[in-house]
């Protein structure tokens, strides 16, 4: 049974208390390996998260690279065509399932805690169970390229290409399991940010007063609520078709190819929007800081950003306009895909009032974010372009569709990203990042993109097609796919700046203080970098903009125990308490309940008696996790 006290909690007084020993006894995880690995901390977890994801980022890289090698010149030899699609494969798989999505749930793990005012996660031990399974299936796909045996059916793993009729071996499991993990992985997170922001908001943080990327967090998390299980439904029947004989893909017995289209298309558009809208939540929150003034028009950049996530749901038939659909269908979609550019429209026209109307200071957060609305409008220019079916049916899997996209997610989502390490960068590691390096680091990786990635649209229109390891020397694309492979270095080396900047910065950057950008949000009010427990008291929200609207004294609350984890509970609409509940200890039930669903998933492939006998294993692990210890944290 949960305990929990219902009364009032809420009392007006300075941030500061004496228990923070006891705080860092409670909340603190114990030392050692095991102590590592039984932590329930969402920070720790959130950093896990990210380092892992920044190496698959690195690795995807240099996959771009070696295809940006082989088709640098016609006819060239650097990779044959197996290999190459393999690495066509693992690039985008890599990037969008092990990088793009688990980054972006990684800064919400890490810092909605801590903008809501609260002292850990929901469900803390489902979030350590999350990243076991994410971290397995990342090693699984990269194990599988290591031994030649890598997934290579595209990002996509198109039926019946991916299907048993042509795509011999176990390359298409590995795919289809590797979607398993990862989107098992991105659930559990997306549950946990919905109760947190719903249920673990600091009193007086009404809706009206949530920051603007703890709103694209929540709208991110119920995109992969309502989104992911078709993926999983897809990769899960794929599997079985392959594996057991069934026949969702196969029409000679009754099933549907397109069907995989259609399915993979509900989840894969609104993916995007899954990595966009965390992107542009960070934008929203950077700007004020260096513009000095509060956010323009934060209700219609709320509103942009759940119409967005409506939206992004009645999309993903222009992916299929040359599949052969009814006329009147597709233009639905054109007219929906068009219509998404409107709430895109708003929030960029917020941005550039809130610029306007302040006084930037161009650090380099700022650089990345003016970076990223430059990118994003041109991305947003080609969208519509695609959006109409005549126009897409001359470019549908050609390199515009390539350029398209990367303009999207690279400088959608990458550049808010990488601004957002600078900006918060002090805040998880109490360092400074360096200038000088950053805009080295910014103005290479701007410059490198668009020498990149702008041509690519020209050799689109020329007619060159996406997903081709080589071309012949008369075709017209030798001197752009030269002039592109050369460009992508110089993206490359922009990267590896900020990589450089970021590990030298973790040991040797300068001190940063608690809030070293003068920031208005929570997460400033803490130490540099965050103890265990957070917030010695948990604060008393009073405006959008807390640390600006009391600069000098933020009110607190002061009635949670010390020797014990609990967390406030408070209303859903104005966020007033309601209870104090108990939050779990650590575990290494989580890290043995991944393990070993990670072996049923993996012995699956091989064998379906793994889901029999694979789930003793499971079952065994959930009771040992679940099971009462006579701690009241343990029991929640």
């Amino acid at each position: 049974m949960v305990e929990r006290d219902t009364s009032p909690v809420v009392e007006a007084g300075p941030l500061e208390g004496t228990a923070e020993g006891a705080l860092q006894a409670t909340w603190g995880s114990a030392p050692g390996f095991w102590g590592s690995i039984a932590t329930v901390d969402h920070k720790v977890i959130a950093r896990r998260y990210m380092i892992t994801a920044f190496v698959f980022l690195a690795l995807g890289g240099l996959l771009a690279l070696a295809m940006r090698v082989q088709l640098a010149r016609p006819e060239a030899r650097f990779l044959d065509a197996d290999r190459y699609n393999q690495i066509f494969t693992m690039h985008g798989s890599n990037m969008m399932f092990l990088f793009a999505v688990p980054v972006m749930e990684a800064m919400a793990i890490y810092f909605v805690p801590l903008m809501v005012g609260t002292r850990n996660i929901a469900f803390p031990r489902l979030n350590a169970f999350s990243y076991w399974v994410f971290l397995v299936g990342g090693l699984l796909l990269w194990g599988s390229f290591v031994v030649d045996a890598a997934p290579d059916v595209g990002w996509f793993a198109y039926v019946p290409l991916a299907g048993p009729e042509y795509g011999a071996g176990k390359r298409a499991d590995i795919w289809a399991q590797m979607i398993t993990f990862t989107e098992l992985s991105a659930l559990a997170i997306a549950l946990e940010i919905v109760v947190t922001v719903f249920k673990q908001r600091a009193p007086g943080m009404s809706l009206d007063r949530i920051p603007v990327l703890v709103w694209a967090m929540l709208v991110m998390a119920f995109l992969v609520i309502l989104a992911m299980p078709a993926i999983m439904f897809a990769s899960s029947t794929l599997i079985m078709d392959r594996l057991v004989g069934t026949h969702f893909y196969n029409p000679a017995e009754g099933g549907d190819a397109l069907l995989w289209q259609h399915v993979f298309w509900f989840f894969g558009h609104p993916e995007v929007y899954i990595i966009f809208l965390p992107a542009v939540g960070m934008v929203s929150t950077i700007l004020p800081t260096f513009v000095g003034r509060p956010l323009f028009g934060y209700l219609p950049l709320v509103m942009a950003l759940i119409a967005t996530g409506i939206l992004s749901f009645g999309l993903w038939v222009h992916h299929m306009f040359v599949v052969g659909l009814p006329r009147l269908g597709e233009s639905f979609f054109t007219a929906s895909s068009m219509a998404i550019a409107v709430p895109a429209g708003v929030q960029i026209f917020c941005w550039l009032a809130t610029l306007w109307a302040g006084r930037p200071v161009f650090k380099t957060p700022l650089l990345f974010v003016i970076g990223f609305i430059v990118t994003f409008v041109i991305g947003g220019l080609t969208g519509v372009m695609v959006a109409s079916v005549p126009f897409d049916a001359q470019v549908h899997d050609t390199y515009f569709v390539v350029a398209h996209f990367h303009y999207v997610l690279i400088g959608g989502a990458v550049f808010p990203l990488i601004g957002a390490v600078y900006y918060w960068f002090p805040k998880m590691t109490g360092r400074m990042m360096s200038e000088r390096l950053g805009k080295w680091a910014f103005w290479l990786i701007f410059t490198g993109f668009h020498l990149t990635f702008f041509p690519m649209h020209i050799l689109g229109l020329l007619g060159m097609p996406r997903r081709i390891y080589t071309y012949q020397p008369e075709l017209p694309w030798a001197g752009l796919n030269l002039f592109v492979s050369v460009s992508a270095f110089i993206l490359a080396a922009g990267f590896l700046v900020f990589f450089i900047d970021a590990i030298r910065s973790r040991t040797s950057g300068l001190p940063a203080g608690e809030n070293p950008w003068n920031a208005p949000t929570l997460e400033w009010a803490t130490p540099s970098p965050p103890p265990p427990y957070n917030f010695r008291s948990i604060p008393v929200v009073v405006g959008r903009d807390p640390l600006w609207s009391l600069p000098d004294e933020l009110p607190v609350t002061s009635a949670l125990r010390t020797d014990r984890r609990e967390l406030l509970i408070t209303s859903l609409v104005e966020a007033s308490p309601e209870a104090r509940e108990s939050s779990p200890r650590d575990s290494v039930w989580p890290f043995w309940a991944a393990l070993a669903t990670s072996v049923l998933l993996i012995w699956s492939m091989f064998s379906p008696w793994a889901v029999v006998w694979g789930s003793i294993p499971v079952a065994i692990t959930l009771i040992g996790w679940f099971w009462p210890k006579g701690v009241a944290e343990d029991e929640s």
